[in-house]
């Protein structure tokens, strides 16, 4: 059994301990005691070495834990440990945050926390209830934050199952239970490691939601991971100023100003597209000799191009008498059909046949009609049967 030291003593990042036991090719090794935290609820494994050699994963393994290694565990009966503190410093305060932000969300709007996650950028909490919106999670985080700044200790505890009372979450655990306590606000079983107080977490800053299923994921960060997000939001915000010309506090409207003009221009060149269409349409139906049933016919095969820009030009084409506008396009494979009025020809009904026939899909209306089919190859039948 593995004396786990990071239960009394999150701050333990340097200790001794006994080799017990080691796998065929050093890779794993098993220690008397140690202070490197195994992935378990929601919280990353530490890293860290022993003697020297890079350990890269540590797993729960029930009475024991075992530490991965990156090469052979020297041959050596005791080695020193030095877990990666900065790694184990920042998964408390997300942690601790994280304890502190749930009971928060409970304590202000009844919504429990039913899953945590930490990241390596960030954290999110699952809460059951009713929808999180803005006004919500700025009274959560103002209230976590203010909680913060009053500095409550943080207790660690060990309680008997049976005995245990006022948890947040009730816990499914037999036998002794270790309890985190967050002074006068929260009382959870956990075995994460956790900072000793509310002030070491920092700050916290919650930055999204997220509906998933019958949960809304929170995604928040604590102390310093805050501090390099609030940083990072920041020079992107001000690149934005520097591109737009303009203050840090009028970048939404400078963007909303153009994004509006955006779509005035985009309307503008549907309209002028649309008019670009129609003389075309009209020129190339002036420009078309008669065949001798007295029908002008366009057939066209191009490369590529946009079956919206076809249509706007067919429907043109065949807007006057006698006509007929088939094409077909390579990328994306696909035809179109248009017919005049008095053309005697069912648009819709002929493309959806010719294209089913082939494997595709389409259809329309009878004076104009389209569709796709899975590889250019078949276009040549298609169109050999629309002429």
């Amino acid at each position: 059994m593995t004396e786990r030291l990071y239960y009394t003593d999150s701050y333990l990042h340097r200790f001794t301990a006994r080799i017990v036991d080691r796998s065929p090719d050093g890779l794993t090794v098993y220690l008397d005691r140690t202070a490197f935290y195994p992935s378990s609820g929601g919280q990353p494994f530490d890293t860290g070495s022993l003697s020297g050699v890079p350990v890269v994963d540590v797993v729960d393994e029930d009475d024991r834990i075992a530490h991965r290694l990156a090469a052979p565990a020297p041959p050596v009966a005791e080695v020193d440990a030095t877990v990666d503190w900065s790694r184990r410093f920042d998964h408390m305060q997300q942690h601790s945050g994280q304890h502190l932000l749930s009971a928060v969300f409970e304590e202000l709007h009844a919504l429990k926390t039913v899953s945590f996650h930490l990241g390596a950028d960030s954290a999110t909490i699952d809460l059951e209830g009713i929808p999180v919106d803005a006004r919500v999670l700025a009274a959560v985080e103002r209230r976590a934050n203010e909680l913060i700044y009053e500095n409550r200790p943080l207790h660690v505890a060990f309680e008997h199952a049976a005995e245990v009372q006022g948890l947040r979450k009730p816990s499914e655990r037999e036998g002794t239970l270790r309890i985190v306590s967050i002074d006068g606000l929260d009382r959870s079983a956990c075995g994460g490691t956790h900072v000793r107080a509310t002030g070491e977490i920092g700050i916290i800053l919650v930055r999204k939601t997220e509906k998933i299923r019958q949960t809304t994921r929170v995604e928040f960060l604590c102390g310093a991971r805050a501090v390099r997000r609030a940083h990072a939001d920041y020079d992107a915000l001000a690149k934005a100023a520097q591109l737009f010309s303009t203050p840090l506090d009028e970048v939404p409207s400078a963007i909303a100003a153009q994004i509006e003009s955006l779509r005035a221009a985009e309307k503008g060149r549907k309209r002028l597209e649309l008019d670009l269409a129609a003389y075309q349409g009209k020129e190339l139906y002036d420009t078309t000799a008669p065949g001798p049933d007295g029908f002008r016919r366009i057939t066209r095969r191009l490369e590529k191009g946009s079956v919206d820009e076809l249509r706007a030009v067919a429907q043109n084409f065949t807007g006057r008498e006698k006509s007929v506008f088939l094409a077909a396009l390579n990328d994306p494979p696909s035809v179109l059909l248009a017919v005049s009025a008095d053309a005697g020809i069912d648009a819709g009904k002929a493309v959806k046949e010719a294209i089913i026939a082939a494997g595709g899909r389409g259809g329309g209306t009878p004076r104009i009609a389209q569709g796709s089919v899975p590889n250019s190859e078949l276009l040549d039948a298609i169109m050999a049967r629309l002429t």
